[in-house]
């Protein structure tokens, strides 16, 4: 393994620990939408990556990869849940999500060293960027949805 990988390894994994604990401290405040919709807008501007050639990859690896990501999604919508508290939405706390999320960030690195050695450095960062955003998109998509279903209860009731 090279240096950059192992760098980037690293990278990953402090970055899933740091989600682990923002997502713990969000479950102490409402919800909102807004709060649901805006990191995969701040994620997005990280496409500006492929702007340069080292980072692109082919179409069946752009939909590859999205793929992927949209198939780990689906551990973190099931244990993505909502309840209503003093009259507000807040997100239930979940231990499972935090073993998820450890989960997936390993299965991250072992693909991560599985095709390091066939891919260069910079298609492989594109790769796992799109892997990543194909996950955070349709993880707050069901997230939001979610919300949506259960503001609408709340407005009714």
């Amino acid at each position: 393994m090279t240096l950059p990988v192992i760098i980037s390894t690293i990278l990953v994994a402090c970055m899933g620990l740091a989600v682990a604990m923002i997502r713990m401290r969000a479950a102490a405040r409402p919800v909102t939408a807004k709060k649901i919709i805006l990191p995969p807008l701040f994620m997005s501007t990280g496409a500006l990556m492929f702007l340069f050639p080292v980072f692109r990859v082919p179409w069946w690896e752009v939909w590859s990869s999205l793929g992927v990501g949209v198939i780990f999604s689906s551990l973190l919508i099931l244990t993505s849940n909502f309840e209503v508290r003093d009259e507000a939405i807040f997100l239930k706390p979940s231990k499972a999500f935090a073993v998820i999320l450890v989960g997936l960030v390993f299965v991250r690195v072992l693909l991560k060293v599985a095709i390091g050695q066939t891919i260069e450095i910079g298609k492989m960062g594109g790769v796992f960027f799109l892997l990543a955003f194909g996950m955070i998109v349709s993880w707050r998509i069901a997230m939001l949805w979610k919300y949506k279903r259960l503001e609408r209860r709340m407005q009714v009731s």
